[in-house]
């Protein structure tokens, strides 16, 4: 419920669409903080739990009458407590309650929320951990108060790029994570959530996840982290006259560890790794009525994860370009960076293929220059590795889309190399020198279109270069690929003019964010 946002419909309405955009945000990403969770254990399940989380919310909210924030705000509050799940779970029940509490009251500012949300989560936490979601939390509140905006939309802006940066720092404050190349999963939960607000408040669709170092495909170390010494992660609502915190606690203590107890007086949220859930059980129902109860093995978790993260075949891409990079890895690409003029050396390619959760790997150099590393790097490789020379990143995104993981390496190449083979490739480039190129002539500064390697045209407007090239290649193609660089023109607007001429013609527009390129084309 930020200040002055609120609508026309009342703090209920408000509430109910800002749980909706934090839980639409934990949805797209769910599985993928899920690989990322080792801290503390490694049973990956910390986006099911943030979800299951706000979900308990998001639903209290939609069957709530409440008309005032002071009272939406304590039904989120008692919600967030009840349907916390894990570890994760029940210290974002507590950022929550921290944020509701000043968003409920009448002079509540974004800056005063965070600022609650970080005191109460540390405040929940016996021995508060840097590197974890705690440490976002505070990122956050401090961007917040140091902004100085008076634009709700700029201000949410700064906090979440604060967020995606002490979400990236985590990497190295935790030797766990360090260890396990990954970052924190409840800082990155986090960062989604507050990322689905904001753009719920500007009124934006919601965006792509960050390209964050630590976040993308799993290390193959993160498999290989000892499990809980304890076997059962155990939580549970209890309400009653007689529960008080402290003698809660006290008498959770000794059945295991990660104990957690929050809420206040009559009511709280327990959870523990234990070896005997039974027991803690009874200690709440000594105090008074139990419910809410979760109780998951971590142990098989743990299994399941790995089971789930190993494949039988993997790929290994290079690529470059933000938006390249993440298309490359949202199609399953574990992705080195480089191109052209920015070749990676053998031994980056096969520390990727070292870190492929699978029984054989596809590289795909995507440049002729890599050709070679990429052979050496496949000759050094722990695991079966076949290399398809693709040439180009767009032949080799030809190539990742019949890539599928259970299929053995050997098939998946063959596969792979008849789908690049399948591929034209289209590129626009600005000539750094006066020349002829396969007899084109290209003046210094002005661009030039390339189809499948060859020089097609030049001239002195960016747009008039790319409809050319874009021309040859959408001609008898049924599918056109057009990715954007840097300085490159506007790729909607040239999709259109295609689609006018060629209305048969399937076109998607990407933001790849290359350089040297300022447009890349595929037809198929």
């Amino acid at each position: 419920m930020p200040e002055g946002r609120e609508g026309p419909e009342g703090p209920l309405a408000a509430a109910r669409a800002l749980a909706g955009a934090a839980l639409a945000a934990l949805e797209a990403s769910r599985a993928r903080i899920d690989d990322l969770n080792v801290y503390p254990v490694p049973d990956g399940d910390t986006g099911t739990n943030m979800t299951l989380t706000v979900r308990a919310v998001r639903e209290a909210l939609d069957g709530s009458a409440a008309a005032t924030r002071a009272d939406v705000a304590a039904e989120v509050t008692r919600a967030a407590l009840m349907g916390a799940r894990g570890n994760s779970g029940v210290i974002l029940s507590q950022l929550v309650r921290g944020a509701a509490e000043v968003l409920g009251s009448d002079g509540g500012s974004i800056a005063r929320a965070l600022r609650a949300a970080s005191d109460a989560g540390y405040a929940s936490v016996p021995e508060p951990q840097e590197g974890t979601i705690l440490t976002v939390a505070r990122a956050l509140a401090d961007s917040a108060e140091a902004s100085g905006e008076d634009d709700l939309d700029a201000l949410l802006g700064g906090v979440v790029a604060a967020g995606e940066e002490a979400l990236a720092a985590t990497q190295e404050q935790l030797n766990v994570l360090r260890e396990a190349g990954v970052v924190d999963a409840g800082g990155a939960g986090l960062v989604e959530i507050v990322r689905g607000i904001a753009a719920h408040v500007r009124g934006e669709p919601l965006p792509e996840a960050p390209l964050v170092e630590g976040t993308g495909p799993i290390p193959v170390t993160a498999l290989h982290l000892e499990p809980s010494r304890f076997a059962y992660c155990t939580s549970f609502f209890v309400e009653g006259p007689d529960v008080e915190l402290g003698r809660l606690e006290q008498a959770l203590a000794p059945l295991g560890d990660s104990l957690l107890v929050v809420g206040g007086p009559g009511a709280a949220k327990a959870h523990v790794h234990t070896d005997d859930p039974d027991a803690a059980l009874a200690v709440g129902r000594a105090v008074g009525v139990v419910g809410e109860i979760d109780i998951k093995n971590m142990h098989d978790q743990a299994q399941e994860r790995n089971e789930r993260l190993w494949s039988e075949s993997a790929v290994v891409a290079v690529a470059n370009g933000r938006g390249n990079v993440r298309l490359f890895e949202s199609l399953g690409a574990r992705v080195v960076y480089g191109g052209r003029t920015m070749n990676p050396p053998m031994s980056e390619l096969l520390a990727a293929i070292n870190d492929s959760l699978a029984g054989g790997v596809v590289v795909l150099p995507n440049n002729p220059n890599v050709l070679l590393a990429a052979e050496q790097a496949a000759d050094e490789a722990p695991v079966p590795t076949v290399v398809v020379p693709t040439r180009t990143m767009q032949a080799g995104l030809g190539a990742l889309v019949a890539f599928d993981s259970a299929r053995s390496v050997a098939d998946n190449a063959a596969e792979m190399a008849e789908a690049a083979a399948g591929v034209r490739s289209g590129a626009v480039a600005q000539a750094s020198r006066t020349t002829s190129v396969d007899g084109v002539a290209v003046t210094e500064g002005e661009f030039f279109g390339l189809v499948d390697g060859t020089a097609v045209t030049s001239g002195p407007e960016l747009d008039a270069v790319a409809r050319e090239v874009a021309e040859r290649l959408a001609d008898g193609a049924g599918v056109l690929t057009i990715l954007v660089g840097e300085g490159g023109p506007d790729g909607d607007a040239l999709a259109s003019e295609l689609a006018a001429a060629h209305p048969r013609l399937e076109i998607e527009v990407h933001d790849g964010g290359q350089p040297s390129y300022p447009l890349l084309l595929a037809s198929e």
